[in-house]
């Protein structure tokens, strides 16, 4: 038997203390569960259900906000009830939560360490069903410029992927990079692509005059420095 919704009734219908809206002013965002978080960016539910019924029915569908996150606007208008402007919606709230996540205190958020870059990305990493690769840019006091979404789907080891890691940091004039990618399989582990790789493409930054730092790889809340195990 399906799991009834725990609010069927419209948001208006509620009593004004409970309705999600009123509840996160009175007691504060952290105060709401998840699907009290999404009704509020829904604002409206459908003929048949209220807005936190309708959130809870797309948390039961992709099964937590973590498979929501990776979803496409597509993929999440296919829950009965979501047209496509709440669909952005929810699309564009749950992108800034990622990129708030990724963003330091400070404007310029610095690297001297793979745990640095980790803190820096894991959060976006996480999302990742298919493989990405991502180059880093850094100034001389090792902040970050910029960072650049290089490929994904996976490496294929071209002739082009230097071209490809560097030619924004030449651009940009910068010292450092350091480059990362994931392993959909959870395991960090380097395979021999991964090293051939790292390899070209030290020897393309030696020519540019630009300082490989770094090769991360990121698993299941896990990652391998290629630099602190001595590969590169």
């Amino acid at each position: 038997m399906a799991k009834e919704p725990l609010y069927p009734t419209a948001v208006r219908e509620m009593p004004q203390e409970d309705r999600p809206r009123e509840r996160l002013a009175r007691l504060g965002a952290e105060a709401l569960r998840d699907a009290e978080l999404v009704a509020v960016l829904l604002r409206t539910g459908t003929r048949d259900m209220g807005a936190v019924a309708l959130a809870e029915q797309v948390l039961r569908h992709f099964g937590d906000l973590r498979a929501l996150a990776r979803a496409s606007v597509e993929e999440i208008q296919q829950v009965k009830g979501m047209g496509a402007v709440k669909a952005i919606e929810i699309k564009a709230a749950l992108e800034l939560g990622m990129r708030l996540a990724t963003h330091s205190v400070r404007d310029r958020p610095k690297v001297k360490s793979a745990q640095d870059l980790v803190d820096l990305l894991m959060p976006r990493f996480k999302h990742c069903e298919t493989e990405h690769f991502k180059a880093v840019l850094l100034n001389t006091k090792h902040e970050v410029l910029k960072t650049v979404d290089v490929s994904h789907g996976g490496l294929d080891g071209t002739a082009a992927m230097p071209a490809d890691v560097f030619r924004q940091a030449v651009r940009d004039g910068a010292k450092g990079v350091i480059v990362c990618h994931n392993h959909p399989s959870g395991d960090p582990e380097p395979s021999r692509d991964d090293l051939a790789l790292t390899e070209r493409l030290s020897h393309a930054a030696s020519v540019l005059g630009v300082s490989l730092l770094d090769h991360v790889i990121f698993g299941d809340d896990c990652h391998v420095s290629l630099k602190e195990r001595n590969m590169m």
